[in-house]
C-alpha cells in the first residue's frame, strides 16, 4: 500500500511542478497546485504507514501552501483575468469606445508577422516613467525551454493587437535583422523605429 500511494505522490508531484513551471495561465498553474494538493495528502499517507515524522509535517505545511496556492491561481487571479477579459470583449464591441487589451495578458503572447510566421513571444512591456507610455517590448525568440532564446527589443510603433492577437509589422527577415539583446542588460533608452 506505501508503495503504490509512493508511486502516486511522484507522479502527482511531477506532473504539478510541470504544470506549475510551465506558467500557463492561472488556470493551469491553479491545477497545478490542486495536483500538488493530491501529491501532499499522498505524502502524508506515506508517512504515517512508515512512521516517517518528518515526511507528514513536511507535508502537512506543504498541503497548506498548496491550498494556498489553489486559492490565488484558481480564486483571486482566475476573477481578475475574468474581469480583465469582459472589459475588453465588451469594449470590442462597442463602436464608440477604444478596444481595451489587458496587459498582465501581453506576457507569453504569441508575436507573429503579417504573413503569419511566428516571431517569437512577449517576455516584457518597459514602460517610460514620465510619459506613462510604451517604451519598446522584450520579445523572445528561439526553443520553449529558453536554451538557445535571442531576445529582441522592438519599439511599440512595429505592433499591432487586435482581439487579443499580436501581430508584428516587420517580416521574419526583418524582425531577424534587429539585434540582439544581452538578457542581463536591456536598452535604457526607446529603440529606433526603423527595421535596421
Amino acid at each position: 500500500m506505501d508503495e503504490t500511494l509512493g508511486w502516486i505522490a511522484s507522479a502527482a508531484t511531477m506532473v504539478a511542478a510541470i504544470m506549475t513551471a510551465a506558467n500557463l495561465g492561472s488556470r493551469v498553474t491553479g491545477m497545478g497546485f490542486v495536483v500538488f494538493t493530491i501529491g501532499s495528502v499522498a505524502w502524508s499517507a506515506v508517512g504515517i504507514l512508515t512512521g516517517q515524522t518528518s515526511l507528514i509535517i513536511t507535508n502537512v505545511f506543504l498541503f497548506a501552501v498548496n491550498l494556498f496556492g489553489v486559492w490565488r491561481w484558481l480564486g483571486r487571479q482566475a476573477r481578475y483575468e475574468a474581469g480583465s477579459a469582459q472589459a475588453s470583449r465588451i469594449s470590442r464591441q462597442k463602436r464608440n469606445v477604444s478596444s481595451l487589451f489587458s496587459a498582465g495578458s501581453i506576457i507569453g503572447a504569441k508575436v507573429e508577422d503579417a504573413a503569419g510566421t511566428k516571431l517569437g513571444t512577449v517576455i516584457d512591456v518597459m514602460l517610460t516613467c514620465d510619459s506613462k507610455q510604451v517604451a519598446y517590448v522584450v520579445i523572445a525568440e528561439g526553443d520553449f525551454v529558453g536554451a538557445r532564446e535571442r531576445l529582441r527589443v522592438l519599439p511599440p510603433q512595429l505592433f499591432e493587437v487586435k482581439k487579443g492577437e499580436v501581430a508584428c509589422k516587420l517580416s521574419f527577415a526583418e524582425f531577424c535583422c534587429r539585434p540582439e539583446i544581452d538578457p542581463e542588460c536591456w536598452p535604457d533608452t526607446t529603440p529606433e523605429t526603423n527595421a535596421n
